[in-house]
C-alpha cells in the first residue's frame, strides 16, 4: 500500500506548502482548536462562578475526558471501518451544537452542573472520533517523508491555539458568560465548511471481510503490546498526562487564591501555552537531531525539575512562565512518538492502534480531573502541587530505567515521497 504523493516532480522532496488538502484541514482545525481552548478556559470559570466548588469543576472536567477512557478503543475500530470524511464532519457539527446549548442555558439563567457535565462529555466524545479520524487520514494526505513535519505543524496549531485561547476565553467570559461558548460553537461551523474542500481519498480500500468490533479493537491493543518502545512510551505518557491534566485546575485555583481575575487567569494560561507554541516550532526544525531515548528521558527530567517551582511562586504571570518552560518540552516528545507510530503502523490499522495507545495514555485524564478536585479540597493548591511533583519524579526515574527507552531506534524515514507498509 502506497500513500499518495504530493503534486509536482516525484524526484524532488515534496513540500507541505504545496499540499492544498493538508493546509485546508490544518486551517479549519486551527479555528476549531482556538474555539475549544476558549470555551475550555471558560468552563471551569463558569462552574466555579455557579457553584463555587472545585469538586464540581473536577467532575465537569472529568466528564470531558471520560470519552478518552471509554470510547477510544471502539472508536478506533470504527474509524478504520466507517467513512473518515463523514466522521470528521459529524464530529465538528455535533460538538458545535452541544456548546451552543450552554450559551442558551446562560441566557435563560438555567445553568446546572448536570448540563455542563453532559456537554463536556459530548464534546470529549466528538474530540475522540475527530482526533482518531484525522490521525488516520493524515498519511492519505501527506507523504511519509513529510509526516514528522506535518505532525510538528499540528503541534504548532494546537500550541498556538492554547496560547491565544485562554486569554481570549478569560476576556470573553468577562464580557459575558455565554460569549466564549457561542464563539466556540461558531468555530466548529467554520471548521466543518473547510472539511468540504478536502479532495483526497481518506480511506484505505480493502477487500478483506470486516472483523467483529471486538477483534478489530483487540488487534490495535496487540500491536501496541508487541512493540516495546511504543508500549513504554504509552505508559510514560499516561503518567505525565495524569500530572498535567490535574495541574490545570490546580493552577486556576492557585491563581484565584492569590486574587487573580478571570482575565488574569486566562493570560496566565496563555503564557503557559506560549512555551508549547515555541516548543512546537523548535520541534519541527530540530526533531531529527535528537535520539528518541534522549527526548523521552530528558523531557521527563525537565518536568520533574520544574514542577516544584509552581509551589514556590505566587504571581500568576510567574506561574505561567514556569508552565511555559514545561510546555516547551512537550512538542518534541509528541513529534517523536507520533511520527514513530504513524510511520510504523499500516494505515488500515492506524485508527485501531492509535485508539489503543490513546485509551491507555489519555484514559487517566478523568481520574486526574477528579483527583485534582479532591486534592484541592484536602490539601489546597500548594499541597496538591507537591503531590504532582512527587509523581513526576517517579515517572522520570522509570523513563531512565526502561530498557525499551534506552535502546530506542531512530525513526526509519527515508526522503522519498512513498511509503510501503509491511
Amino acid at each position: 500500500m502506497t500513500a499518495p504523493t504530493a503534486p509536482g516532480n516525484a524526484a524532488r522532496r515534496p513540500s507541505l506548502w504545496r499540499n492544498r488538502d493538508f493546509f485546508t484541514l490544518w486551517g479549519g482545525q486551527a479555528v476549531s482548536t482556538l474555539g475549544a481552548q476558549t470555551s475550555g478556559t471558560a468552563m471551569p470559570l463558569l462552574v466555579l462562578a455557579t457553584t463555587g466548588s472545585p469538586s464540581d469543576a473536577g467532575i465537569v472536567g472529568a466528564a470531558g475526558t471520560l470519552p478518552y477512557l471509554v470510547a477510544h478503543l471502539p472508536a478506533g475500530a470504527l474509524v478504520d471501518r466507517w467513512d473518515r470524511r463523514r466522521i470528521l464532519l459529524t464530529s465538528e457539527l455535533c460538538a458545535g451544537l452541544a456548546l451552543s446549548t450552554i450559551a442558551v442555558a446562560i441566557w435563560l439563567d438555567r445553568v446546572t452542573v448536570a448540563h455542563l457535565t453532559v456537554v463536556a462529555f459530548v464534546q470529549g466524545l466528538c474530540f475522540v472520533f475527530f482526533g482518531l479520524a484525522e490521525r488516520a487520514a493524515l498519511p492519505r494526505i501527506v507523504p511519509a517523508a513529510l509526516l514528522p513535519t506535518a505532525t510538528a505543524h499540528n503541534e504548532a496549531r494546537s500550541r498556538g491555539a492554547a496560547l491565544a485561547g485562554p486569554p481570549l476565553g478569560g476576556m470573553l467570559f468577562g464580557i459575558g458568560r455565554a460569549v466564549p461558548f457561542l464563539a466556540d460553537a461558531l468555530s466548529y461551523v467554520i471548521a466543518s465548511v473547510g472539511l468540504l474542500f478536502i479532495r483526497s481519498d481518506l480511506q484505505v480500500r480493502t477487500a478483506a471481510p470486516a472483523e467483529s468490533l471486538w477483534r478489530a479493537t483487540a488487534e490495535g491493543l496487540r500491536w501496541v503490546w508487541r512493540h516495546p518502545l511504543i508500549r513504554a512510551a504509552v505508559f510514560l505518557i499516561a503518567a505525565s498526562n495524569l500530572v498535567f491534566q490535574a495541574l490545570v485546575l490546580i493552577l486556576v485555583v492557585l491563581a484565584q487564591h492569590h486574587g487573580a481575575t478571570s482575565t488574569t487567569i486566562g493570560t496566565m494560561l496563555g503564557v503557559y501555552s506560549g512555551g508549547g507554541l515555541i516548543g512546537a516550532l523548535a520541534a519541527g526544525k530540530f526533531h531529527h537531531r535528537f535520539a528518541p531515548r534522549t527526548v523521552i528521558v530528558g523531557v521527563n527530567w525537565i518536568w520533574a525539575a520544574l514542577l516544584p517551582l509552581f509551589a514556590l511562586v505566587s504571581n500568576p504571570l510567574l506561574i505561567g512562565a514556569v508552565g511555559a518552560a514545561c510546555a516547551f518540552a512537550g512538542p518534541l516528545w509528541n513529534v517523536v512518538i507520533i511520527s514513530h507510530t504513524t510511520v510504523l503502523v499500516p494505515n488500515e490499522l492506524l485508527g485501531r492502534v492509535t485508539s489503543a495507545a490513546m485509551t491507555l495514555a489519555w484514559g487517566v485524564m478523568p481520574i486526574a480531573s477528579l483527583g485534582a478536585g479532591y486534592l484541592l479540597t484536602a490539601l489546597g493548591p500548594v499541597g496538591s502541587i507537591w503531590v504532582l511533583a512527587a509523581v513526576m519524579l517517579v515517572v522520570a526515574v522509570a523513563a531512565t530505567a526502561s530498557p525499551a527507552v534506552r535502546h530506542a531506534p531512530r525513526l526509519p524515514l527515508g526522503t522519498d515521497a512513498d511509503r510501503t507498509t509491511p
